[in-house]
């Protein structure tokens, strides 16, 4: 074995490390392996003679590589508001990226990745690096171009946005994401006795138009009925993760990560009153979305 089949043995011990921190970054299966493959030719080309700790210099190339991709990203034109939204009738998970793709989905938590998407490319970098991978602030500094103080601004400012401030303090925001569990579960299981146990009796479902199928209502009411139509499309619970949606606990539904769905819940005493099924990709934005603490 000559040096070059050594130095791409050593570069395949650590393509998963690199992998998982690019999908952290990227949020996309497929961009990620492109970032990984992106770091061997520079790999191969480099002069690693002080070079003490491979794996933290692969980290730190295929994060500046991710940078570029972010920043790149931001640059494109972004898809015009009011653009169709996903019919709720149909299944988002049917085809596209891998099945391994979702299950990192699950691992890392898509109500996570649709709020990482929302970062700065910068503050992303900084807050995965940090918070996710443990790197120290005078290693993320050089990759950023800033110092270490700014570097950790950085992630505090991601920080701050990730977890968000709930509009309700106390045992609330608790109470309220046992009641979103219960209704998710339900929807899962398909369990009507569930549901109207957790829908109050007079409960008001909205939808934008876009999210239902033809001759679908936007406004229903009543809980039989409501929770007849979540047994329905229940296969797009499977999608779905309590989060923090405008401050209250609500949905997010997020297949491999990417938002198509949010549902604002309004909960009274230990039974939701009301929901709000948003799909239009204007509306999506405005939302302010942060993750629920376990």
């Amino acid at each position: 074995m000559d040096e070059h089949d050594r130095l791409a043995e050593r570069f395949e011990t650590h393509r998963g490390h690199l992998r998982g921190v690019a999908y952290r970054m990227l949020g996309s299966l497929t961009e990620a392996e492109d970032a990984v493959q992106e770091v061997w030719p520079r790999l191969s080309r480099a002069d690693l003679s002080g070079v003490e700790n491979l794996a933290g210099w692969l980290t730190t190339v295929v994060s500046r590589v991710c940078l570029d991709m972010l920043r790149s990203r931001r640059s494109r034109p972004e898809e015009p508001a009011g653009r169709p939204g996903p019919d709720l009738a149909s299944d988002p998970g049917e085809g596209g990226d891998p099945e391994h793709e979702a299950l990192l989905a699950d691992s890392v938590g898509r109500a996570l990745l649709v709020v990482l998407d929302r970062l700065a490319p910068d503050e992303r970098i900084a807050f995965v690096l940090h918070d996710m991978f443990a790197v120290p602030f005078d290693q993320i500094a050089p990759i950023v171009g800033r110092s270490p103080v700014a570097a950790k601004k950085l992630a505090s400012r991601a920080r701050h946005r990730v977890r968000g401030t709930a509009a309700v303090s106390g045992a609330e925001p608790a109470r309220h994401r046992h009641v979103v569990d219960a209704f998710l579960a339900a929807s899962r299981g398909g369990d009507m006795n569930a549901l109207l146990a957790v829908l109050a009796p007079d409960v008001v479902r909205r939808a934008d138009r876009a999210a239902l199928p033809a001759g679908g209502r936007a406004e229903i009411r009543g809980a039989r009925v409501v929770a007849e139509e979540a047994v329905v499309f229940a296969r797009h619970s499977r999608f779905a993760e309590p989060a923090l949606v405008n401050g209250a606990v609500g949905i997010v539904v997020a297949p491999r990560g990417r938002l198509l769905i949010a549902l604002t819940i309004a909960i009274e005493g230990d039974r939701i009153a009301a929901f709000e099924v948003i799909t239009d990709p204007a509306r999506l934005h405005r939302l302010d979305l942060a993750v629920l603490d376990d």
